[in-house]
C-alpha cells in the first residue's frame, strides 16, 4: 500500500510540473507575441525589474478567498464537529475524552496540512525557477500556481498522518475498539481548509494552547458546563484562529476549579496503563524496581525451561 501510495504521489508531483512548464511556456509566447508591452512607470530613477501592472489570481482574490476560509472554519466547528463528536461517544462515554480526541485532530490536520503546503510548494519554485523570466517575482508565480491548483493537493496523504500521529499521542486515551478512521471526514476538511489559509497572504494559522494555561476572554470562549469563575484552562474544545499575532475566530476551552495537571496526568497514566503494578504503586522508584524484578524472573524461568527441554532431548538420544 505505501508504494502505492509513492507512486501516485510520483504521478502527482509529475503532473504538477508538466502543469507549470506549460503556463511558463504560455507566458513566454505570450509575451513573444506581443508587439509592445507595457511599462509600469516608476519614480524611482535606479533601474527597477520589469513588474506586471496587474496583480496576479492569488492578490486579486485573496480577501474573498480569507472571508470564505474563516466562515468554512466557523462552519466545521458548528457541523462537521458536532458529527464526529456525536459519532464517538457512541464508543466513548466521557466527553472530555471525546472532546480532547477532536482538539487533537484539529491541530495535527493544521500541522500535516502546513507541512505539505511547505512541501508542494518548494517542489512548484524548483520547478518554475528553471526556466521562470516573466515580469512577476516568482513567489507571486508560485502562489498564484498553487491557487490555480489547489485540486492536487494529496489531501488523503495529510489524513494518514494525521492518524498515525493521533495514534500515538500521549494526550488521548481511546478503548480499543476506537479507530480514528471513523472521524477522517473531519480530518480531511481541516486539512483542505488549513492548506488554503496557507495561500494566504498573511497566512491563517490555528492558535497554541496548553492545558493548564491561563483562561484568555480574546482568546477562547468557554464551554457550558466549566466553572465561569475559573482562573485555568482544564482541556480545550477546539482551537481559535489567528491571523499574525490577532485572535479572528475565537476557540472554545473548559474551565474548571478545583484542578491541577499533576492530579489530571495521574488519571489519565491509570486509563492507559498496561500494568497493573505501574497502576498501584504510589512510589515510581518502587514502581520500577518491581517491574524489573518481575521482567528478570520472567526471564530466567523461560531460560529454565528452554535448557530442561534440551536436556530431555540429549537423553532421549
Amino acid at each position: 500500500m505505501n508504494d502505492y501510495e509513492q507512486q501516485v504521489q510520483i504521478l502527482k508531483d509529475e503532473i504538477a510540473i508538466l502543469g507549470a512548464q506549460k503556463s511558463v511556456l504560455h507566458s513566454r509566447l505570450a509575451r513573444s507575441r506581443s508587439p509592445s508591452p507595457r511599462r509600469c512607470q516608476s519614480r524611482s530613477p535606479s533601474p527597477l525589474p520589469l513588474r506586471s501592472c496587474s496583480p496576479g489570481r492569488a492578490k486579486l482574490t485573496n480577501a474573498a478567498r480569507h472571508a470564505h476560509l474563516v466562515a468554512r472554519f466557523s462552519e466545521i466547528y458548528t457541523q462537521e464537529r458536532l458529527d464526529a463528536q456525536n459519532l464517538l461517544r457512541t464508543y466513548i462515554d466521557d466527553l472530555e475524552i471525546v472532546q480532547r480526541i477532536i482538539y487533537v485532530a484539529a491541530v495535527e490536520s493544521f500541522h500535516a496540512a502546513k507541512m505539505a503546503f511547505r512541501q508542494f510548494k518548494m517542489r512548484v519554485r524548483k520547478t518554475l525557477s528553471l526556466a521562470y523570466s516573466g515580469p512577476e517575482s516568482l513567489e507571486d508565480t508560485v502562489l498564484d500556481y498553487i491557487v490555480r491548483h489547489e485540486d492536487l493537493y494529496d489531501v488523503q496523504a495529510s489524513v494518514n498522518e494525521v492518524i498515525r500521529a493521533m495514534n500515538i499521542n500521549p494526550k488521548i486515551s481511546f478503548p480499543p475498539e476506537v479507530d480514528f478512521i471513523m472521524i477522517s471526514s473531519l480530518i480531511r476538511e481541516l486539512c483542505r481548509v488549513a492548506f488554503s489559509m496557507q495561500t494566504l497572504v498573511p497566512p491563517l494559522d490555528i492558535a497554541f494552547g496548553a492545558d493548564g494555561e491561563l483562561f484568555n476572554e480574546s482568546k477562547y470562549r468557554r464551554s457550558y458546563d466549566s466553572d465561569f469563575t475559573a482562573p485555568l484552562v482544564v482541556y480545550h474544545v477546539w482551537p481559535a484562529l489567528m491571523e499574525n499575532d490577532s485572535i479572528i475566530v475565537k476557540g472554545e476551552a473548559v474551565s474548571k476549579r478545583g484542578w491541577s495537571r499533576r492530579s489530571r496526568s495521574k488519571s489519565r497514566s491509570r486509563s492507559r496503563s498496561m500494568s497493573p503494578i505501574l497502576s498501584h504503586s504510589a512510589n515510581p522508584s518502587r514502581t520500577l524496581v518491581q517491574y524489573n524484578t518481575s521482567v528478570i524472573l520472567h526471564s530466567i524461568s523461560l531460560t529454565e525451561s528452554r535448557h530442561s527441554v534440551t536436556l530431555q532431548a540429549i537423553h532421549t538420544c
